[in-house]
């Protein structure tokens, strides 16, 4: 680290301050776009307002580099201990909440904590932070299926979940193929079988200091609700404005909607409370479980149930872009061979045992 005079310091300072306003100016900007996003419905001004969205968060990503480049020059030596491979970083974001009809009837600012893993050539994978708690995991009579019942208590240990799922661009830079119907570096990567899903879990902990895997059943609901007991995050129901499924069936009091007939790129609609995008819709995700008819005698620890009837049949979560809204509930269970493949299907990773 060069000495620094008190002129040069000076200087770095009025730099970083500039640059702090800077970045406080574009983040409110950025706000700004995400909620008039969320309420609009005109399809050119939403592309509009995507590449707006696109363009500030590059300005952001930035700023965010320069900035730690003149703290870290400010920064006396002795106060450098080695940084940790992936040190935790914070984003924010906007919830929505609607009623009934659909109708946004709520916006708030969370953040959450993740961390980003270098897969190679420019390619990352963001690892969100799941803090532990106690849910009730299922539906309540009346709302769904008789596999999501008895509705019972589960207690799941902190992890890290991905913000969203597994990319193409991130399946490609593991596995080394892409095996999708509907090709884009940022849309979710399908047509991958439960086995595969495996086995980019376990190539992707040999290439990182991490151990991933997929989530358990009950981790993936957790993860889903974010702290809500209705049948969506979202609340009473979901609109296509908010989440890509067939747009033909809606759920309760909402007309029917766009169906796309496609997935679209991740992450390009709200969060849940959690920070974890599109939970609802776009593809299935593949789970660790083995499918049981119900949840009579299921794990309360949230660790997945691995045993059952058929060990070929597995669980997933979540719904699709070619799915009822029904079907994309956060207690609504699916189960498949482990050995198909479909336009519908693919997966996220958590890690485990992350510092």
């Amino acid at each position: 680290m060069p000495n620094l005079s008190d002129s040069q310091k000076r200087r770095l300072k009025e730099q970083l301050d500039g640059l702090q306003h800077e970045w406080e100016l574009r983040n409110e900007k950025v706000k700004r776009i995400r909620r008039d996003l969320a309420i609009e419905t005109d399809p050119t001004r939403q592309f509009q307002l995507e590449e707006q969205l696109k363009a500030e968060n590059t300005k952001l990503e930035h700023l965010n580099n320069d900035l730690n480049k003149i703290e870290k020059l400010l920064q006396p030596e002795s106060s450098y201990p080695p940084k940790p491979k992936n040190p935790l970083k914070t984003f924010q974001f906007e919830v929505v909440t609607v009623n009934a009809q659909g109708n946004i009837i709520n916006c708030c600012e969370k953040e959450a904590n993740y961390f980003a893993e270098n897969l190679g050539n420019g390619v990352t994978l963001e690892m969100v932070q799941i803090p532990g708690g106690t849910f009730m995991m299922g539906s309540p009579e009346g709302e769904g299926y008789g596999d999501e019942s008895p509705l019972h208590q589960v207690t799941v240990p902190k992890f890290f979940m991905g913000k969203y799922a597994v990319t193409q661009a991130q399946y490609q830079a593991i596995m080394g193929n892409n095996p999708s119907t509907f090709k884009g570096e940022k849309r979710p990567v399908e047509q991958v079988s439960w086995d595969e899903a495996v086995e980019f879990c376990e190539k992707l902990s040999q290439k990182t200091e991490h151990t991933y895997r997929l989530p358990s059943e009950a981790e993936w609901e957790y993860a889903c609700r974010a702290g809500t007991t209705t049948p969506f995050y979202f609340g009473e129901t979901i609109t296509t404005d908010l989440v890509n499924y067939n747009g033909n069936f809606p759920y309760g009091s909402v007309p029917k909607g766009e169906y796309r007939e496609e997935t679209t790129n991740v992450g390009k609609f709200p969060p849940n409370s959690f920070g974890l995008y599109d939970m609802h819709g776009n593809v299935w995700e593949w789970c660790k479980d083995v499918y049981n008819g119900n949840y009579i005698d299921a794990p309360t620890d949230g660790s997945p149930w691995l045993i059952g009837n058929d060990n070929n049949k597995r669980l997933l979560r979540g719904g699709s872009w070619f799915n009822s809204a029904r079907h994309c509930r956060s207690a609504y269970r699916n189960s498949l061979a482990r050995a198909y493949r479909g336009y519908n299907v693919g997966f996220r990773v958590v890690a485990v045992a992350v510092a």
